[in-house]
């Protein structure tokens, strides 16, 4: 363990001391603010435009979602960081073993006295502490509505939580669980080549092919259309961004990280011997 984590320090170190980390948190921060204010904005139009109609009893169902700041402002914000880690964690995890083989630190790395279970582990671990930094960018949001936001009963006019904090915090664990596993196709990617680039670029088109997956279901037959469905993102996340506590899509996604890093294992162990 005591080797694990001295690679995962190493990475972070790494990520830290570079521009990878900085570009991601830069980008990251921008991105969310705008899609933060945007719906922000268009929470307060239609609070103001029901007032209008005659209150929430005149609302069609598709405007009911917009009745509190957690159904609509921060957990469609979460849905749409679902996309936007899509874009940056391929980034994050190009340069965890491709670097290393461009630098030609691999073979160093692997005459080392450590393990390439520990090895993977270890950076896998590092990448995945600056995962969690990205993806906790964005709880300064909620963090601002329960400080600056207000909230009241639909029935009384008594004062209420601004947020559902156990909804927020399964949506945030939800963007947790999806960079993870995005992580982990990564890092296996990144095993297999030496160019930077190539690591990410082919990461992004497997993720992105993933994400489309869900929209062939509507056209299959059974029992395809069902196995499509079930292994869909959104099928998947569904729930956890409902605030609906869920252990199947954290088994699931759980098989798909172990997945990734036995092949990432069996990529590296491989080269020991090459």
């Amino acid at each position: 363990m005591r080797n694990i984590l001295a690679i995962a320090k190493k990475e972070m170190t790494v990520y830290l001391t570079t521009p990878w980390a900085w570009i991601v948190f830069t980008f990251v921060s921008f991105v969310s603010s705008f899609f933060f204010i945007g719906y922000l904005v268009r929470f307060k139009e239609a609070h103001e435009q029901i007032r209008l109609q005659g209150g929430w009893a005149q609302a069609t169902p598709d405007e009911q979602f917009l009745r509190n700041l957690t159904d609509g402002v921060v957990m469609p914000l979460f849905s749409t960081m679902l996309v936007v880690l899509m874009f940056v964690v391929p980034f994050l995890s190009a340069r965890l073993f491709a670097e290393e083989r461009r630098q030609k630190t691999f073979e160093l790395l692997m005459t080392s006295p450590l393990t390439s279970v520990e090895i993977v582990l270890g950076k896998y671990l590092g990448g995945l502490v600056i995962i969690g930094a990205t993806v906790a960018v964005t709880m300064i949001y909620p963090l601002v509505l329960t400080m600056f936001g207000s909230s009241f009963s639909a029935t009384t006019s008594e004062k209420t939580a601004t947020l559902e904090w156990v909804t927020v915090m399964l949506g945030f664990g939800a963007l947790v669980v999806w960079g993870a596993t995005l992580l982990a196709i990564g890092t296996f990617v990144s095993s297999l080549t030496e160019s930077v680039i190539a690591a990410g670029l082919i990461t992004f088109a497997l993720c992105l092919m993933w994400l489309v997956f869900q929209s062939v279901a509507p056209n299959a037959d059974e029992p395809w259309r069902s196995v499509i469905d079930h292994l869909s993102i959104e099928a998947q996340l569904r729930n956890p961004l409902r605030g609906v506590f869920d252990l199947r899509p954290v088994v699931f996604f759980s098989s798909v990280i172990a997945t990734f890093l036995v092949l990432t294992h069996r990529s590296v162990e491989s080269r020991r011997w090459v």
